[in-house]
């Protein structure tokens, strides 16, 4: 019989599986809280986590530029995400609750960026880094940072989809003038990859879920602003919504980060049995410099250009089946909006 050494066997048969398993989320009977949010800058002041911790969250999802790496050096890029999982009130949520995420364009290492980045497959090692995810997870030879994660059983049972709308993402022609910076479409460019398209039917398809969570570092939703947004891509948003029709999960919510606002969006898919809702919630850290109107004809109530993140409340135990309340809360837990997600 071949010896090994004691300290092989002990990583083998004891270290191993949990090395294999660290970023697996703890195991949550039901759902009450989810907090979300994105656009965090690790080298500005971050008051809103003691904010996010008060509110009690059984779950947090980053919706993308969880920091602003904005390098292809990969030292440059761990020095970054260390400054922020050593915030002071950071680390009391990681350990409130299970946190998952998605990335965007500047913890993806480049502003705006697709599918031309270079250094895309080393920022992801940094982002699986970030979330504690083991060396020999399957997730991490992936073709970018899509994932998904299930809580609860039964009739208490949500999905989270986690798109990554960075890795495979076709180029936009970009204009001069900041306002009008994305004005002319990709008619035929994609923003997921023909793999991703196929993972994401499946689990869509495949979800048993009551309430399902897919969350976009873009907006899904509203089409009239000139930023970054799934309507940038007319074919690919269209075949989004195409797949919801065809799959029909339970119950869909969209969670958007990127624009540095947030508003609530809802879009009566012909086809869909229900409303579509898609909440964005973004600018941890900052916001737009001044206040200004932008169109979107689906919002429901304001526009929030203030510091912000947000929340689901679900109760279970409503008549006729689970209530979702959104919110969107800011500095002292200030409420800015209140929305009941009437899928009537």
């Amino acid at each position: 019989m071949k010896k090994y050494p004691f300290r092989f066997l002990l990583f083998l048969f004891g270290f191993a599986p949990m090395l294999l398993w660290a970023q697996s989320p703890e195991p949550i009977e039901s759902l009450q809280t989810i907090s979300f949010g994105s656009c965090n800058n690790q080298e500005k002041p971050q008051p809103m986590w003691q904010f996010v911790v008060q509110t009690n969250p059984d779950l947090w999802v980053w919706l993308g530029d969880n920091i602003y790496g904005d390098s292809d050096n990969m030292t440059v890029m761990a020095q970054k995400y260390s400054k922020q999982k050593r915030n002071r009130e950071y680390i009391k949520l990681q350990k409130q609750c299970p946190i998952i995420g998605t990335w965007d364009d500047h913890d993806y290492g480049l502003n705006d960026g697709g599918k031309e980045w270079k250094a895309k497959r080393a920022s992801q090692k940094q982002f699986y880094d970030f979330f504690g995810l083991s060396a020999i997870n399957p997730l991490r030879k992936r073709n970018g940072v899509y994932q998904s994660y299930s809580y609860g059983t039964g009739d208490r049972k949500v999905k989270v989809i986690l798109l990554d709308t960075r890795f495979h993402r076709d180029s936009l022609e970009v204009r001069g003038v900041a306002r009008n910076k994305y004005c002319v479409p990709n008619m035929q460019g994609d923003i997921l990859g023909e793999e991703q398209w196929k993972w994401l039917e499946e689990e869509l398809a495949n979800s048993d879920a009551v309430i399902n969570i897919l969350c976009s570092s873009i907006q899904l939703i509203p089409d009239k602003h000139n930023f970054e947004k799934w309507a940038n891509f007319p074919q690919a948003r269209l075949r989004l919504f195409e797949l919801i029709k065809k799959t029909q999960p339970a119950k869909l919510i969209v969670l958007s980060g990127d624009r540095h606002i947030a508003e609530v969006s809802r879009f009566d898919l012909e086809g869909l049995d229900y409303p579509l809702y898609e909440i964005t919630s973004s600018g941890i850290t900052h916001t737009w410099p001044v206040v200004k109107e932008e169109e979107n004809p689906y919002r429901l109530g304001d526009l929030i250009i203030k510091r912000n993140f947000g929340l689901l409340r679900i109760n279970w135990t409503a008549e006729g089946g689970p209530k979702v309340l959104t919110e969107i809360r800011g500095l002292g837990n200030e409420l800015f909006l209140q929305q009941e997600l009437d899928w009537e």
